[in-house]
């Protein structure tokens, strides 16, 4: 069967509640797709309806072109790791891994421990076949549990949260393993829900980001961050500053008692708008599209200091390097940027993926 993910105007409903709203989306066989959002957005709950754990009130489930909608969950042909890994702690590594290939008949007998080796070696466990979960370690943990789910050989993968019981360097490490299991299985669909904007970044080819049940926005990682559509996707992929501006006759906009040089597009003169731009984009000192104002706080961030200054009663953050001096709170300073660097959201304006 080929890989491949299509959600047909997907809707699930608990007790009148709707968790996910008419859900239309894609995932290209082969892709890696997050779908990224805050709890309670329905990343999960559409993951869930891949999997068979959740039947839709309405629309259809297709897997490689197959609608899947009313299979059950084994018949489905997919892998799929969660966040608590679920091992069995009886028993040892590779009776954990060869648990789905026993379970679902998909092999004869005598092929299982190829094929457990084969997914062992894949994940960097070859060497822990014989232990048990309790003698691993968190990362190892979650290695077994992608193994397991490769053992079947999938053509999709279903990743939930799957690094989030993970500390941040252990994190890292993991998201360079699943990139590297992504190039090591092209012809793999992976549906990443996540919540960690790095991780969707860092991993997906395209983010499809989730709030209220509904799909908000679809595009590659660079197109999301630099050209968000609105501004849910603007402060949730990336930080951003997002000042309140009105559109100019003869272009423009104006932000307070500031004049700023941006693209406006079609926007209609006069019309209210959101004006993006994101923190390491702003400069400080004098420079085009200035914006005067008053520091409040200073943060050190090792490389960078991020400036929260305020600007016509409204704060504006700014991601620069690291400063010799520290600003005094309370002194003015004047920070800019780039007319390219801005994007116009609202009014029927702003583009994306």
């Amino acid at each position: 069967m080929n890989s491949g993910i299509r959600f047909d105007a997907v809707s699930v409903a608990y007790g009148g509640n709707v968790v996910l709203d008419s859900l239309d989306l894609t995932v290209e066989p082969g892709e890696v797709m997050a779908l990224l959002g805050p709890s309670g957005s329905g990343k999960t709950t559409a993951l869930r309806a891949v999997a068979g754990f959740v039947r839709p009130v309405s629309g259809r489930v297709f897997l490689g072109g197959r609608d899947v909608t009313e299979l059950p969950p084994y018949r489905r042909g997919i892998g799929m790791v969660v966040q608590q890994y679920a091992l069995f702690p009886h028993l040892k590594v590779a009776e954990n891994v060869a648990f789905g290939l026993k379970a679902q008949k998909a092999v004869p007998r005598a092929e299982i421990p190829g094929r457990v080796a084969e997914a062992l070696d894949m994940t960097g466990m070859a060497a822990y076949a014989g232990r048990y979960p309790r003698e691993l370690s968190g990362g190892q943990q979650q290695r077994v549990a992608i193994a397991r789910a490769l053992a079947i050989r999938p053509s999709v993968l279903l990743l939930d949260e799957p690094l989030s019981a993970l500390d941040a360097q252990l994190r890292s490490g993991m998201l360079a393993e699943l990139a590297r299991l992504h190039r090591e299985l092209p012809d793999v669909s992976m549906l990443y829900v996540t919540h960690d904007q790095v991780e969707a970044l860092t991993l997906a080819d395209r983010i499809a980001v989730m709030d209220k049940a509904r799909l908000q926005d679809c595009g590659t990682p660079q197109e999301l961050y630099r050209r968000p559509r609105n501004e849910f996707t603007a402060s949730f992929v990336g930080n951003a500053n997002l000042l309140p501006v009105e559109v100019r006759t003869g272009g423009g906009v104006r932000f307070g008692e500031a004049v700023l040089k941006v693209d406006t597009g079609d926007a209609a003169a006069g019309s209210a708008a959101t004006l993006c731009v994101r923190p390491h984009l702003v400069g400080l000192g004098e420079g085009p599209n200035a914006l005067r104002g008053t520091i409040r706080e200073v943060q050190w961030r090792g490389s960078t200091h991020r400036l929260y200054v305020e600007v016509d009663g409204r704060p504006v953050k700014a991601d620069v390097r690291e400063l010799r001096e520290t600003p005094v709170l309370g002194a003015p300073v004047t920070l800019h940027f780039a007319s390219q660097d801005a994007v116009l959201l609202g009014a029927g304006v702003g583009s994306g993926g």
